[in-house]
């Protein structure tokens, strides 16, 4: 198997090292990450400039990394491209959970949705950072996830968080909920006004889902889909006002 490698954080990231060791046991890694932090970057591609890869400044042992000048997607392109298309991308292990109405603006999931575009199984994987992440701890979970996910040829694009201390593994859907979307105004240090953009969530998680999982501390896996369509919604609207 051909495992292309990426995340969102940057090449410098502990969880991207972590997750290449944990593939390198299921067939050949190769790396290939933006050279800078690209989180909440979304399906961001670059169309106004030429991308470049150069060889990683950090050691992967027996596998081979590249940093790119780009956003996750362009290194999805550019590593498929230099690579001869892999059989899967792994994107993660990010540094921060992607869950619920994160995924609209996951660099992390976009490198997965990216590959699922150029025909390529893709998987998200992350973890929350408010305490530091024990990568060790989590190891075994990667592995079981990855290795569930692999041997499952209709599952090709799914996001997969893990809580800081699993006690298992549930199958959940996205969590939707609305949220205060916060905006707090400061100060620089020259006296400039800034603003940071905060998001609260309004609702509980209910059960089933991937925030209810993680709240719980189980491995949340859920199966996604590029089709945005809504289908309940379309079959309504061509009931309700037919176009002739």
């Amino acid at each position: 198997m051909k495992i292309l490698v990426t995340n969102d954080d940057g090449i410098y990231s502990p969880g991207i090292a972590a997750l290449a060791k944990i593939a390198s046991r299921f067939g050949e890694v190769k790396i290939v990450a933006p050279d800078v932090e690209q989180s909440s970057m979304g399906h961001a591609i670059t169309a106004s400039r030429p991308l470049s890869y150069k060889k990683s400044p950090i050691e992967f042992e027996g596998i081979d990394a590249y940093r790119v000048n780009g956003t996750p997607a362009d290194c999805v392109a550019l590593g498929q491209h230099l690579w001869d298309k892999p059989d899967v991308v792994l994107s993660g292990i990010n540094l921060g959970p992607n869950l619920g109405n994160a995924m609209w603006h996951s660099g992390t999931l976009a490198a997965a949705k990216q590959a699922v575009l150029f025909g390529i199984k893709g998987i998200a994987l992350s973890t929350p950072t408010d305490v530091e992440p024990d990568f060790e701890k989590l190891d075994p979970f990667v592995e079981k996830a990855l290795d569930l996910l692999f041997k499952n040829p209709h599952l090709n694009l799914v996001n997969v968080n893990f809580p800081h201390d699993p006690k298992g593994v549930r199958w959940t859907r996205q969590s939707v909920r609305l949220y205060d979307n916060n905006i707090v105004p400061g100060l620089d240090p020259m006296g400039r006004k800034h603003y940071w953009f905060t998001v609260v969530p309004l609702e509980p998680a209910e059960e089933g889902t991937d925030r209810w999982a993680i709240e719980n501390q189980f491995v949340s896996i859920t199966p996604l889909r590029l089709d945005l369509t809504n289908e309940a919604e379309l079959m309504k609207a061509q009931l309700a006002y037919p176009i002739t």
